[in-house]
């Protein structure tokens, strides 16, 4: 993959974000301190889902915000179906 591409990806995926604003933090939730803040922000906007590799580590905190966690094949599997 060339570097303009790279570039170009990157540039999609942040002009599709929303940033969120982290009004209240719900540390200490979960066993890796690193990934408090990808919680924090879930959580705070309101995210429908979270998607990681981590799945085993966010499972706990995910059902006290009844949140979902999905593997990418998991959310891409989703999104062919729709």
């Amino acid at each position: 993959m060339a570097l303009a591409d790279v570039e170009s990806f990157l540039a999609a995926f942040a002009s599709a974000a929303e940033p969120v604003e982290v009004n209240f933090r719900w540390r200490p939730q979960l066993k890796d301190s690193s990934d408090e803040l990808v919680l924090e922000a879930a959580v705070n906007g309101h995210a429908g889902a979270l998607m990681t590799h981590n799945i085993r580590d966010f499972q706990s905190a995910a059902r006290l915000f009844d949140l979902r966690v999905l593997l990418p094949r998991e959310l891409l599997k989703e999104l062919e179906h729709e």
